[in-house]
């Protein structure tokens, strides 16, 4: 019909017929394009943001409705090929091309939809999904495009897939870190390796910090200096990796840290310093009763107290370490249900370590340095009243003093 109403009016001459009917067809077809992107999916858009649910508008942030609107035209094109009959099949060809792609187009916008949906969900922090996405879009852009090529070169496209198996070794060598990608991918996500927002450290790679992105090709930490390490997903899967999760789930963070203390100021307490320490509010308990039960076995075992090395005595640095431990408990910033020791290491060149194994009661990265650089101001300037001296190697300021005397 629409034929015969051109014919009618427009010229005898075929060609020209042919011009000025594609020249038509391809306005309708533009016009009908913005009609349906323009007003339609407009329209829509607004009634969806009306509701409740989400789904509908992130399906509309992707855009999953718009791209439908190129089956329109591509409709239009195929189903009045015929008003230019020079032009007909080829015509068809390129809308039943522009078919596919739509629906390709669709499927990518909709893929990236669920994607975002599925990371609204619970489950998102346990496994993400965005490998296994990325996966089925390549898959499906694969043969979508084959779809295309047997289209336009008029074959069917079981001829072109059944030519793949000779091309299968070029395509694994072509697709090989693709391949590898996937397998790292499954691997992260069935052991629950790590996921977008955990703390981890790759040295081989000098990246240390928050993972940001997992993709299929690649993983995204951002370090601490703010600077972004791209990392290859199967290269990483290959490399020593630390994952800081267990720490921050925890609720504590570890510190540990030991003070080297000069073995030359090690000694016995006298009355002086039992005296002393007993004014010390944390000591006191612990100096009353260590005395008792030292005085109590001292003379249940006869103990001759009239030369220091015989029977048990109070040490400095044993008292030391009792502060500590009781300066530690009442500090309010430890957490004392996690792991909470003061112990002695061997002693080395560099003096006796006192070492502290203790945990914070938070794992927030500025706050656990406050915590822990209070407690060693403390304890570093404390320790000069047990009569003890910190390990340090000669300075220019004590090689003067040598000098001087």
């Amino acid at each position: 019909m629409i034929n015969e109403l051109l014919h009618s009016y427009l010229p005898k001459d075929q060609f020209i017929n042919g011009v000025i009917n594609f020249i038509f067809l391809t306005i309708i077809s533009i016009i009908a394009f913005y009609i349906t992107e323009k007003v339609i999916f407009n329209l829509l858009a607004k009634m969806f943001k009306k509701t409740r649910t989400d789904i509908d508008d992130i399906l509309i942030k992707r855009k999953v409705f718009n791209r439908l609107a190129y089956l329109v035209p591509a409709l239009l094109l195929y189903n009045f090929s015929y008003i230019i009959p020079q032009l007909s099949h080829l015509i068809q060809k390129v809308s039943l091309s522009l078919m596919t792609m739509t629906g390709l187009m669709v499927i990518n916008a909709f893929l990236n939809a669920i994607s975002d949906i599925y990371g609204k969900t619970k489950y998102s922090q346990r496994i993400h999904i965005k490998s296994y996405t990325q996966t089925i879009k390549l898959i499906i852009n694969i043969l979508g495009i084959i779809v295309i090529i047997a289209i336009l070169i008029g074959k069917n496209p079981t001829w072109l897939l059944s030519g793949l198996g000779a091309m299968t070794a070029v395509l694994l060598l072509i697709f090989k870190d693709t391949i590898l990608s996937l397998v790292a991918s499954i691997q992260i996500n069935s052991n629950n390796l790590f996921k977008v927002g955990d703390w981890i450290e790759v040295p081989q790679f000098g990246a240390d910090g928050d993972v940001i992105d997992i993709a299929l090709h690649s993983v995204k930490i951002q370090n601490w200096d703010k600077t972004i390490s791209i990392i290859p997903t199967h290269k990483l899967i290959d490399s020593a990796l630390k994952n800081w999760k267990g720490m921050s789930d925890s609720g504590g963070r570890r510190i540990k840290r030991s003070l080297y203390i000069d073995i030359n100021s090690i000694r016995f307490c006298t009355e002086k310093d039992l005296e002393k320490f007993t004014n010390f509010q944390l000591l006191n308990s612990y100096i009353k009763s260590k005395s008792i039960e030292i005085t109590e076995y001292n003379k249940k075992n006869n103990i001759d107290s009239s030369a220091i090395i015989n029977g048990r005595h109070l040490t400095n640095i044993g008292t030391f370490r009792a502060y500590i431990e009781a300066y530690l408990k009442n500090n309010g910033r430890i957490n004392t249900d996690m792991t909470f020791l003061i112990r002695q290491l061997e002693p080395t060149s560099k003096g006796l370590p006192i070492q502290i194994y203790v945990f914070s009661n938070t794992t927030e990265w500025i706050s656990y340095e406050r915590i822990q650089a209070d407690i060693f101001d403390h304890l570093l300037s404390v320790i000069p009243e047990f009569g003890l001296r910190l390990f340090q190697n000669p300075s220019g300021k004590d090689l003067n003093k040598l000098t001087r005397y």
